[in-house]
This record gives structure tokens, C-alpha cells and sequence, in this order.
């Protein structure tokens, strides 16, 4: 064999591994703009926050779940206030308190709420969404991070 010659059998061999290559990159790419298809962001007209709107694949992958916002005397107090799950209780950079709305399937909204206090796993609403209002209790950190496109390039 001369220096470096490429023989028959080297080339059909290259071949092969180009053939095997080229289909996954090709998944890589896909993969990726599905990724990127998973919810789409919209802002909503006269206000700081987006509507995220996920596919059925994306919720279920986030394992999204919600819990109904209920009004209940708290602590034998006569007043009736508005509870959430703690779950859903989201805190931003400046402190302030958030939960996400889920106002139609796969439709997320994150709404500012007040927390008067916490009572266990339960955050007392001094503000927030009216009673029989879903929030988000599982995939609300995932949602607050596709909003604000965390981890995208």
C-alpha cells in the first residue's frame, strides 16, 4: 500500500460512518426546534407578563399540575380569604410574590399575588386571583423560566 493512499475497503468504511453520522445530526436538529416549539410566548397588551402557551408534550413532560384557588375563614378568623397551595407561590429576584394561572388548557399566566401569610403548606392571600382561579403547583419554575427564555442561546 502507498503513503496514505485510501484503499477500497477504507473508503467504503468512511462511507458507512458518514451514512450513520449525517441521520444523527440531522435527530440533533430536530430535536432542537421541537425543543424550541415546546410553548410559545406571547406578551399580553398593557401588562409586564407573556401568555405561555405549551403543548400537550411539553405539560406533560413538566408534569404540570394545578390546584384551585379557594376561599376559607383562616384560623377562626371571621373574615374569608382566598388560599393557595404553597407550591404555587413564586418568588422573583426582588422578592416579589407570583403564581402562575392556568386560564384555558395549556395556557399559563403568571399573575402578582400577595401572601398575607403561611399557615403550613397553605399561603394566605391578602391579593391574588379570585376564588375557583387554577394555579399552577407543579412545573411553575419551569414555566417562570420558559417565559424569561432561562437556558436558551
Amino acid at each position: 500500500m502507498k503513503d496514505r493512499e485510501l484503499t477500497r475497503p477504507h473508503a467504503v468504511w468512511i462511507l458507512i460512518i458518514a451514512a450513520l453520522l449525517v441521520p444523527a445530526c440531522t435527530r440533533a436538529s430536530s430535536n432542537e426546534e421541537n425543543e424550541s416549539r415546546l410553548a410559545k410566548v406571547e406578551p399580553i397588551e398593557g401588562s409586564t407578563v407573556n401568555r405561555v402557551t405549551s403543548t400537550p408534550a411539553a405539560a406533560e413532560r413538566l408534569d404540570i399540575r394545578t390546584a384551585t384557588v379557594v376561599e376559607t375563614r383562616v384560623a377562626g378568623n371571621r373574615t374569608r380569604r382566598e388560599v393557595i397551595p404553597y407550591a404555587a407561590v413564586l418568588y422573583d429576584p426582588n422578592g416579589e410574590t407570583w403564581a402562575y394561572t392556568n386560564p384555558e388548557p395549556l395556557v399559563f399566566v403568571r399573575q402578582r399575588v400577595s401572601v398575607d401569610h403561611i399557615e403550613g403548606d397553605v399561603a394566605v392571600l391578602s391579593d391574588g386571583p379570585p376564588p375557583g382561579t387554577a394555579v399552577v403547583t407543579v412545573g411553575a419554575a419551569e414555566l417562570l423560566g420558559t417565559e424569561y427564555a432561562v437556558g436558551e442561546e
